[in-house]
């Protein structure tokens, strides 16, 4: 027996940072049965960025195979970081010593359960992934990481007004996704997972040609 545990978060109208335009296509009140249509950012909730989305020579969704994205998988439990708090190099390695080459890394905060992705203080709030974090994973030889938080601290910009800021202080796009690790941002859930290693499939819609893509990211563990 395994365990299933769903770490996407849902696509949801009303959302204050992300629009959603959903509509009904066709109802079944006009004998035509239902369809539904939806548009969204491509890098709102749960997604997928390939490196396109920070370097314009980086490779796109079409170059991503399912073995970049589907693997052995490693949580690095930092989910005892304070809020509004660095999460340094040191502390991902207190809690990384099982990490292995090759994996997709999830970083576990548990943020999700401390504020809701759809308020403000979820950004505002929350921890934040330092340089030194970012070159310590890549160092470790990963392929894929995943985050339960707004991982660079100058996500906030979006909510405070302040003007962008250069990509080398989005730490975990500019030491990561700029050189090949796939990122998924946004999970969720990941308080549900029991067991430091699993196997994580990642799928990101088929959308060629692409900066990024929506995704759906699983864990699977074995039962006990």
């Amino acid at each position: 027996m395994q365990r299933l545990i769903d770490l996407s978060t849902p696509v949801k109208t009303g959302h204050f940072r992300w629009e959603v335009d959903r509509r009904l296509a066709k109802s079944h009140d006009t004998g035509a049965g239902q369809a539904t249509w939806a548009g969204w950012n491509l890098h709102a909730f749960t997604h997928m960025d390939s490196p396109r989305h920070v370097d314009p020579k980086g490779f796109t969704t079409d170059a991503i195979t399912l073995e970049m994205t589907v693997g052995p998988g490693a949580v690095l439990d930092v989910s005892d970081v304070p809020a509004n708090t660095p999460i340094e190099a040191a502390r991902l390695e207190a809690a990384g010593a099982h990490l292995q080459p090759g994996d997709f890394a999830l970083i576990r905060t548990r943020w999700d359960e401390r504020a809701s992705i759809d308020t403000p203080e979820f950004w505002l709030n929350a921890p934040w992934m330092t340089a030194e974090g970012s070159i310590w994973l890549r160092e470790r030889g990963i392929k894929a990481v995943g985050f339960d938080f707004p991982q660079d601290h100058c996500i906030r910009f979006f909510l405070t007004g302040e003007k962008r800021p250069p990509l080398p202080e989005h730490v975990t796009h500019y030491h990561l996704l700029a050189r090949g690790v796939i990122m998924f941002e946004y999970l969720c859930n990941m308080g549900a997972l029991e067991q430091k290693r699993n196997q994580v499939i990642g799928l990101p819609v088929k959308v060629p040609d692409s900066d990024g893509a929506p995704a759906r990211v699983i864990a699977i563990e074995d039962a006990a």
